[in-house]
């Protein structure tokens, strides 16, 4: 059938209308809100998000393989617990770890007012955790794990087996992590790497809570406090230059690399730890989980018990709750019922056109909250436009505002964002589906939807079901996209806890905060169900 033809096409073009949208803006005369940009801020701009980019990348570089590799290669007390205890973090939004950081060791915080009355001093030597140093040890507690994760895969995969080999080669255990474990294991940290990168890049939550500003700070003033879509729309054009520079370049460094895969071993003999060492590597890393994880979420708890009876509103709150739970279901719903389509119709039609459109609809991910916001909003304007003119012209009837502003451009943002976020697992799953199954089933008169009803959604089940938990969690904590095109009213916890942090009112932000972190524990949990299984 034609249709499963078209349906990548489709997908692909629904991604590729924002990013063509944004683009194309670079190409019209600048206006005066535009040209104040450049000679003013631009330039900040830039420096910012290039040192943020690189501290970020640096920190969890080094905090993520150096965690992968103690947990991976040495016994050590609480060893077990760490190596999946460490991925937690997952579950704290950035932006949360960042309020909660400015509440505890802001200058009227807690911390430094009971050291000031300690210690009778001014603390003229405590470091400004409002500087740029503050909020790149933020975000790197906050994206270290996705480094941690991918370069604990590849140092079980090679197990001591590498770190031997080196040893055999003259090599000192250190040498040869540096000289031989470290190279082989690149493309994993790499990848992690670029996660890290992505997600920096596309963070407005954190850099906006800190007031530090960035091109997605930027994008979101130039449109709602300067009123100017256009300049909004130029400055995230640069922004996607920039994503998409990074794509490329990654992708070329990752084609040259040659590299073997090892099969994990039945059981891996860890070095054991004795004496002071042993304690020592166990201090690190609960001092990491301490910092990214157990203060974050301890001191949200005692926020929102003090908070809870002041300013906790029933209506209110199971409000925002409904509203959060509703667009998760909905956006669940609809992304993992094109993703399935997309994946069955991959699988129909096996040529390189195919694979290129399912490639390019799932780069969305790739693309900041803010450009998206951007990139609908600009074309169903026009639409929305059209059709009233249409409708007065026609039918004399004033219609308003028909598609912008509504849910439908949430659902379709969420769509473009979170498509690559479901295919995964589901693309996994459908490989796992022979093709004599689609031979026994045609013979029996089985065709299109009727076999993916019937035959293909009971086997996927397990990675609809994870792709769906993975995207409502997304949707639960994604800030900017709600922010910029949610209907007039439609607040929900990720908004809330945006409004109260930007008028630095901590404790009102922890309870809706609280129930986004018990939301982000989901995933984690059933990861590890899927790894113990």
């Amino acid at each position: 059938m034609i249709i499963w033809r078209l349906v990548p096409l489709i997908a692909a073009a629904l991604v590729l209308l924002p990013v063509g949208v944004i683009v194309s803006s670079l190409f019209s005369p600048a206006n005066d809100v535009w040209q104040h940009l450049v000679q003013t801020t631009l330039s900040s701009l830039l420096v910012n998000t290039f040192w943020l980019v690189l501290g970020v990348m640096a920190g969890t570089a080094l905090l993520g393989i150096s965690l992968a590799w103690v947990t991976t290669i040495y016994e050590f007390p609480g060893r077990r617990f760490f190596s999946w205890a460490l991925l937690l973090p997952m579950a704290v939004p950035a932006y949360v770890t960042a309020f909660v950081a400015l509440g505890l060791f802001d200058f009227t915080g807690p911390i430094q007012t009971t050291l000031r009355a300690w210690l009778s001093s001014d603390l003229s030597w405590f470091p400004d955790i409002r500087g740029r140093a503050g909020i790149i040890i933020v975000m790197t507690l906050a994206f270290y794990p996705y480094v941690y994760l991918l370069a604990r895969n590849a140092f079980l995969s090679q197990g001591k087996r590498s770190l031997e080999v080196a040893q055999s080669l003259g090599f000192n255990r250190r040498q040869g992590f540096f000289k031989v474990v470290l190279p082989m294991a690149r493309p994993w940290i790499a990848g992690g790497i670029m996660l890290v990168l992505m997600e920096t890049l596309a963070d407005f939550g954190t850099v906006a809570v800190f007031n530090y500003n960035t091109f997605t700070t930027a994008i979101y003033k130039a449109w709602f406090s300067m009123f100017s879509l256009p300049a909004a729309s130029q400055l995230a054009s640069l922004l996607i230059i920039i994503v998409f520079a990074v794509i490329v370049v990654e992708q070329q460094f990752r084609s040259r690399m040659r590299y073997a895969e090892h099969k994990r071993t039945e059981r891996l003999q860890r070095i054991q730890l004795s004496g002071w060492k042993k304690w020592l590597v166990t201090s690190f890393v609960l001092s990491v989980l301490f910092w990214a994880f157990l203060l974050p979420v301890t001191q949200l708890c005692w926020w929102g018990i003090q908070s809870f009876t002041q300013d906790f509103d029933v209506i209110r709150y199971l409000e925002f709750l409904w509203h959060s739970l509703m667009l998760s279901g909905l956006a669940a719903l609809l992304i993992c019922l094109v993703v399935v389509a997309v994946v069955y119709a991959a699988r129909r039609n096996p040529n390189s056109v195919t694979r290129f459109a399912v490639r390019t609809a799932t780069i969305g991910y790739a693309l900041p909250g803010t450009v998206l916001a951007i990139g609908v909003y600009v074309p169903f304007a026009w639409l929305d436009g059209q059709m009233s003119e249409w409708a007065w012209n026609w039918l004399q009837i004033e219609t308003g505002q028909l598609i912008q502003g509504t849910l439908f451009t949430m659902l379709i943002a969420y769509l473009i964002r979170f498509m690559a976020v479901s295919h995964y697992p589901i693309d996994s799953a459908m490989h796992r589906i022979t093709s004599n199954i689609d031979e026994a089933a045609m013979s029996l008169g089985i065709h299109g939807w009727e076999m993916i009803r019937k035959i293909h959604v009971p086997i996927l089940r397990p990675g609809i079901f994870t792709a769906a938990t993975l995207v409502f969690v997304d949707v639960m904590k994604e800030m900017p996209i709600t922010l910029m095109t949610r209907p007039f009213g439609w607040d929900t916890l990720a908004v809330r806890i945006f409004e109260m942090t930007s008028e630095g009112q901590w404790e009102q932000a922890a309870v809706p905060a609280v129930t986004l972190v018990l939301a982000g524990l989901i995933p984690i949990f059933l990861f590890m169900r899927q790894t113990e299984k």
